[in-house]
């Protein structure tokens, strides 16, 4: 990463503004059910409070739409930091204005004050100058720690760049780019990518990008069903992206050219619908019932999958292998993710779902590297720039 990086930059008695990235699942009754992203932007906070810096946090939470709304307030996230930290971090009650100038005004160095929802104000999404200047107006050092949104041109993480002298990246998001990047440059062999989830199309520039580059392409989920009709088979009522047929029979072609394993589930478990307490059964990819629809991958191709992945040294895996959210399919996903976690590999697992699904299974700690960003880490594995990352301040030593 050609990036200046926190640590190359004098903190003592700076105003240093951190955006992170505390999108982090609340309960109704206000309760943090994963504060992985909060404890991920602590080495990050830490360093920056031991070397004098007055440290002001800010990010999203949620999607509270461009306007205030009480359930997607910071305040919680503030208490959970206070606890982390192990010392106050003050709530204000906004992220621009008089009162935040004030309350910045008056901080000490070590002083950690967390600010409200960047998106109750619609500019932020906007990338608004304006906004992005009433930022950077208590800022001295702009630090960039929130890779997962890192793919987005937004007023905290790109517009803000323009009004600061300095903008850094923060360790996490050095950590997330640099294993990346790594991966996908210099990577152990066999190297194999595993993608499932809902759409094909959030996945085909991954797929065309890596192609020269992996040994093995796994996909389940739901967008298996759109290679599976390309090929002329039936898949009931699962979904299926009707106008990228002729593209995924194009890049399956392509892959296999290449000389790349390509393997696509050979049995489903399918519902008649996605309630709870529908009737399922297991068939094979060729006898899916009409009217029915595929809601995880089948014990054969566990096994498939499986076996796949055996002899892996890198593996990066991005995207459920069915609707594990609900119990009735969650076997495909959580055995992947215990397949994946017994491999002797540099195993790098994207964010989002699959995160969740890693820490559902219970094989969290046995995984390498898990990304805080989903589609962030897509991006940068489609070779895509990242808005968040390009605005940085260059490191030319």
């Amino acid at each position: 990463m050609n990036k200046k990086t926190l640590d190359k930059v004098d903190l003592k008695g700076k105003r240093v503004f951190i955006r992170a990235d505390f999108n982090v699942p609340v309960e109704e009754n206000g309760q943090i059910t994963d504060d992985g992203r909060i404890r991920a932007t602590l080495p990050t906070i830490n360093y920056a409070l031991d070397n004098g810096a007055k440290v002001i946090l800010a990010s999203h939470l949620g999607e509270p739409k461009g306007k205030p709304d009480q359930k997607f307030c910071m305040a919680t996230v503030a208490i959970r930091l206070s606890r982390l930290l192990n010392k106050e971090v003050r709530y204000a009650k906004d992220c621009i204005g008089p009162n935040v100038e004030q309350m910045v005004q008056e901080m000490h160095p070590g002083d950690v004050i967390l600010l409200e929802n960047l998106r109750f104000h619609p500019e932020e999404e906007r990338n608004d100058e304006g906004f992005s200047r009433a930022l950077a107006a208590f800022t001295d050092i702009f630090v960039n720690d929130a890779f997962g949104t890192a793919h987005r041109a937004h007023a905290s993480t790109y517009g803000i760049t323009k009004f600061v002298q300095v903008s850094v990246a923060g360790f996490l998001m050095k950590k997330e780019i640099n294993y990346l990047q790594k991966a996908v440059a210099d990577p152990l062999r066999p190297f194999v990518l595993i993608l499932g989830g809902a759409k094909v199309s959030g996945k085909i520039s991954v797929i065309e990008n890596l192609s020269d580059k992996v040994d093995k392409i796994i996909v389940g989920g739901a967008m298996a069903f759109t290679f599976i009709k390309a090929r002329g088979q039936e898949v009931g009522s699962s979904l299926v992206e009707q106008d990228l047929l002729e593209t995924a029979q194009r890049i399956r072609k392509k892959v296999r050219d290449k000389g790349v394993k390509f393997y696509l589930p050979v049995d489903f478990v399918v519902a008649e619908n996605m309630n709870d307490r529908a009737e399922t059964k297991i068939v094979t990819s060729q006898e899916i019932p009409k009217g029915w629809i595929g809601l995880d991958i089948g014990p054969a191709t566990t096994h498939l999958f499986t076996e796949a992945i055996q002899n892996a040294k890198t593996i990066i895996w991005n995207g459920p292998m069915g609707m594990f959210e609900k119990d009735a399919y969650c076997r495909g996903t959580f055995a992947i993710a215990r397949s994946i976690a017994d491999v002797y590999a540099t195993t790098i697992v994207g964010g989002g779902d699959t995160a969740v699904a890693i820490h559902r299974a219970g094989v969290s700690d046995s995984i390498t590297f898990i990304s805080t960003g989903g589609g962030a880490a897509l991006e940068l594995l489609e070779g895509k720039e990242l808005p968040g990352l390009s605005a940085l301040t260059d490191d030319k030593e």
